[in-house]
């Protein structure tokens, strides 16, 4: 089956234009308020404080909890027409675990890949103590021997090429476990289901990276300017900058996930099976 990524584009604007509002609150929850929370601990939170590392860890921790679940949830309203937002927060909670178990996993996995790195670092002869003193001062970061330099350059440029095509191929994970109720074995059938679409995803990668930047710190840039002229340099300009971002980050990963939704769909070649209840909130099917 060939899969167009433009009639998959088509297909994510409509799910965005017709189920808006089952959307909408569930990437407030999931993807705005953990981030616009993260940035107000940052700045109410003394850094001297000895209770800021381990509230901010906590705080990561419960952003992270939902903005998959947000993640999930999104994905269940893409993915069939009928899934309500009851029934959509559902499915991202009962699928949560499983979910967390493969990313821990994936996470095990690149820092394993990052071992050699640090071995080569180590056999170089690199001091972490006199980097880590630098405080950013490039010129004063202590040098490798050459040998050590050129094999992380290489590994390093295999490890970027293995993250980008990882990326590509493994971006129907979640979707996978959403709707088949797989556990590892859905980074085998993500695989299989992206098989012949890898260039193709990693241009839409790219693109949207590129927009994402571009738009992120376009909407931060203006919101921080005219705080500033209307604030002064105070902390409410800096974390009205934030909530600017947080909204932006919102809509485009609502965007992005809405996306593999309905990938997942074109590729799977069916539409999963959701749990309806047709007594509230039945949206019209896009």
């Amino acid at each position: 089956m060939t899969v167009k990524i433009g009639a998959i584009w088509d297909s994510t604007t409509q799910v965005l234009g017709g189920r808006t509002g089952v959307l909408m609150p569930i990437a407030v929850l999931g993807f705005f308020l953990p981030s616009v929370v993260q940035t107000l601990v940052g700045l109410v939170v003394d850094q001297n404080n000895v209770l800021h590392g381990g509230l901010t860890a906590l705080v990561a921790l419960a952003a992270a909890v939902l903005m998959i679940w947000g993640q999930m949830a999104v994905m269940a309203v893409a993915t069939h027409p009928a899934t309500t937002r009851a029934d959509a927060s559902r499915q991202g909670w009962a699928r949560l675990l499983p979910v967390l178990g493969i990313a821990l996993m994936i996470a095990v996995i690149a820092m394993v890949l990052f071992v050699p790195i640090f071995a080569a670092l180590i056999a170089g002869g690199f001091d972490f103590a006199a980097a880590a003193a630098t405080q950013g001062n490039t010129m004063a970061i202590p040098r490798l021997s050459g040998g050590a330099a050129a094999f992380i350059a290489l590994y390093g440029l295999a490890l970027g090429i293995l993250a980008i095509w990882a990326s590509a191929r493994l971006m129907l994970v979640y979707a996978v476990v959403l709707n088949e109720r797989l556990g590892l074995g859905a980074i085998r059938r993500s695989i299989q289901l992206t098989r012949g679409l890898t260039l193709k995803l990693v241009g839409v990668m790219i693109l949207f990276g590129i927009v994402f930047l571009v738009v992120l710190l376009a909407a931060q840039g203006v919101v921080g300017v005219v705080a500033r002229l209307l604030l002064g340099s105070s902390g409410v300009a800096v974390a009205l900058s934030g909530i600017a971002g947080a909204a932006v980050n919102a809509v485009l990963l609502t965007i992005a996930y809405v996306f593999v939704a309905r990938l997942y769909v074109a590729t799977a070649g069916v539409v999963a099976p959701a749990t309806v209840d047709l007594q509230k909130d039945v949206p019209p099917a896009f």
